[in-house]
């Protein structure tokens, strides 16, 4: 099942790279929709405080509405295709409205791919952002309709500390719509461990006979929001 995840990573990212559209986004605003550009909607939104000063943030993510980036579909999957690109936007509460302190522009993933056109939009069956516990959470999840039975769900969990969004944990599982065997891998940046499960599986109680192992990691630097592509979630994803 990481096999699959990673392939589908390094297949995605051909969207992500392509994209050119790259609009200007207002620093601050009175509101959330000023930091909304023409041409342009939010499709998801979170509320909580990031920052530890009582004051409720926002995270957004953004979309475009190009008709030019809606495009037929010849192969498997759906008559047509969204390649519109996706922003994902922080915004931290002031006395007089918002500011804009955190923008990633390669790590949202369209909701159509023109390579892998039976991939369903990746944010679809999930929250796709949240602020959880004074923590930002971005999950998607990997669910193709024809090719494979494989289904990976993956969060990104990021704290905002030293004045950025850093990578603190990276949860990943997935399982098989056919035999049912699942897995499960977490790793938490901050304590350097990684937990990784295996030989559960959802179907037969009997087969369902999970097994967790621990290792230690060796992960130097803390990976900040600004950083994060699908490079290095495919990275990721193989650890």
């Amino acid at each position: 099942m990481k096999n699959i995840l990673i392939l589908l990573l390094t297949i995605s990212a051909f969207n992500l790279t392509a994209q050119t559209n790259h609009p200007n986004i207002a620093n601050t605003g009175t509101n959330t929709n000023a930091f909304i550009p023409k041409g342009w909607k939010m499709i998801y939104q979170a509320h909580g405080d990031l920052n530890k000063d009582n004051l409720v943030d926002e995270a957004l993510i953004i979309e475009n509405t190009n008709p030019k980036n809606i495009i037929k579909n010849d192969g498997m999957g759906g008559d047509k295709l969204n390649v519109n690109p996706r922003i994902l936007l922080i915004l931290l509460k002031q006395k007089s409205g918002y500011q804009l302190i955190a923008q990633n522009q390669k790590f949202i993933p369209t909701e159509n791919d023109t390579v892998t056109t039976c991939l369903t939009d990746p944010l679809q069956e999930t929250k796709a952002v949240d602020i959880l516990r004074g923590a930002l959470v971005l999950s998607y999840q990997y669910w193709l309709s024809c090719g494979s039975y494989e289904v990976s769900s993956v969060d990104y969990t990021f704290r905002y500390q030293n004045n950025k969004f850093q990578l603190i944990g990276f949860d990943q599982s997935g399982y098989s719509r056919s035999s049912g065997e699942k897995s499960a891998t977490s790793i938490n940046f901050s304590t350097q461990k990684i937990s990784s499960t295996y030989g559960g599986n959802m179907f037969d109680e009997k087969a369902d006979k999970p097994k967790t192992t621990w290792k230690k990691l060796n992960w130097k630097k803390l990976l900040t929001l600004d950083e994060m592509n699908e490079d290095w979630a495919t990275k990721l994803a193989d650890l």
